[in-house]
């Protein structure tokens, strides 16, 4: 079956599931030194091509080459290395303490693979969007098809071609295709979804797996506030979110969506934005070699048209050739407006102020929950009431973005920004179901618990109370 399925040049997607679901049935993605295997394998595969992968990503939308390693690749290399190290550990079954109510027994969790896994992955950073979540299903043990964003198809082709080089389809696929392709895997029955998109069509999966029950990760985004407090280091904090909100051209579902500061320190943070701007990509920014273009035709012109009526503090420039649009800062537009309603995804930066925490409180509670939330404070106390008060996905003080580097933090949203989390271990335990097991002995058998139940209450309440 392996044999026949690698060699149909356009895939049948119910046959291929089938043959996963046959696969997966014999056992041979239980074991857990050929697991180890193919990700050591996978690994030197995407060493071995990281120049390719670099040119893939500029082919797709002119991303730089630091870009690329620093937010793809090397994030890629390192969940990898992390997990194929921890992976004999996370596959044991782990002994958890007892009860007494089940005296004598010894008690377990037991990880479990789903089985066959939808991985729907993005086009902003298709590479690592598309191998990570991958990554921890098939150490899990499961079987994977990977539907790429054909908006990226370099990318997209790229990462069909690595993976192909490590698994048999049976045991990991990746199915190119546009949005016909992903209806007709949503038709399909999983065992597992994981969905990393926009809100809207994270509904719409969310609606189609609904029938099977299925349980799913949905890695959404959202409206991301950055809050500057009057206590901030004004110069480091633009420095940081110049960096973070213009990487890959703004297109990182957790880069700061608006900045809400203190009225009085606006002028000083603009200026020093600019800056940076300039520090960071020349004077010339169309010519900067470090500064990646808005990925199609279709997301330019949605873009576009979010700067049609606003007041630009700086930037604003466009080229439609090349999908350029500049780093931009605008000044407080209307929380109706466009660019305040919808998630911006590009190099737009609106600038809000408030003067007390009242209007904080009003503009973020405007948004459903987001992906992230920032918040520049020297003042700690003003910083963790922030982070205890708002609903977030995850975040930072005093940085942008840099949450997302740590494996030992889930990654994930809340409410209308997803639900779910993974990388680490918290990938590898988003794929597999845990199984409660108690093991009895049979030395004794206490008769509590046994009818007729006459004379027996007292006793138990007593048990069941010192528990």
């Amino acid at each position: 079956m392996a044999e026949e399925i690698e060699n149909i040049a356009a895939v049948d997607i119910p046959q291929l599931l089938s043959a996963q679901n046959a696969f997966f049935e014999t056992g041979k993605t239980l074991d857990v030194a050929e697991r180890i295997s193919k990700l050591k394998t996978l690994k030197k595969v995407i060493e071995s091509r990281e120049k390719e992968i670099a040119a893939a990503l500029f082919a797709d939308f002119r991303k730089p080459e630091f870009e690329t390693y620093a937010t793809e690749t090397a994030l890629i290399l390192s969940e990898l290395k992390y997990t194929i190290r921890k992976l004999k550990k996370w596959a044991k079954p782990q002994k958890v303490k007892s009860t007494f109510l089940n005296f004598p027994s010894k008690d377990y969790m037991y990880s479990q693979p789903y089985g066959k896994v939808l991985v729907l992955a993005p086009w902003n950073y298709p590479f690592q969007l598309s191998v990570s979540p991958a990554i921890g299903a098939l150490a899990a043990g499961n079987t994977v098809v990977i539907k790429p964003s054909e908006y990226a198809p370099a990318t997209s082709q790229l990462t069909k071609e690595i993976f192909a080089e490590v698994y048999p389809e049976v045991h990991c696929a990746v199915i190119m295709g546009g949005v016909e392709t992903s209806e007709e895997l949503l038709k399909q029955k999983w065992d597992y979804v994981f969905f990393t998109g926009s809100v809207p069509v994270g509904r719409i999966v969310a609606k189609a797996i609904a029938p099977n029950l299925t349980p799913s990760t949905l890695e959404l985004g959202g409206k991301n506030p950055c809050i500057i407090h009057d206590s901030a280091k004004i110069s480091l904090a633009a420095k940081r979110i110049v960096w973070g909100k213009f990487i890959n051209a703004g297109q990182t579902c957790i880069s700061p969506d608006y900045i809400l500061i203190d009225k009085r320190k606006k002028t000083e943070f603009t200026e020093a934005v600019k800056k940076e701007i300039k520090a960071a990509f020349g004077e010339e920014i169309k010519k900067s070699p470090d500064y990646a273009r808005i990925i199609n035709k279709k997301n330019f012109e949605r873009l576009q048209a979010m700067l049609e009526g606003q007041t630009i503090i700086t930037g604003g420039e466009t080229a439609p050739v090349d999908n350029y649009i500049a780093p931009t800062l605008l000044n407080e537009p209307s929380l109706e407006s466009t660019v305040m309603q919808d998630e911006i995804f590009g190099p737009i930066l609106p600038v809000l102020t408030y003067s007390d925490e009242t209007e904080i409180e009003k503009i973020i509670s405007h948004y459903p929950d987001p992906l992230a939330l920032y918040v520049f404070a020297e003042d700690k106390d003003f910083s963790e009431k922030i982070l205890q008060k708002y609903h977030f996905g995850g975040g930072a003080t005093n940085d942008v973005v840099i949450h997302i580097a740590n494996k030992n933090l889930p990654f994930g949203g809340v409410g209308s920004s997803g639900y779910g989390g993974y990388h680490g271990k918290f990938s590898f335990d988003t794929f597999t179901h845990k199984k409660s097991i108690s093991k009895r002995a049979t030395w004794i058998d206490i008769p509590l618990r046994y009818a007729p139940y006459a004379g027996k209450l007292p006793l138990i309440k007593k048990v069941m109370k010192r528990l």
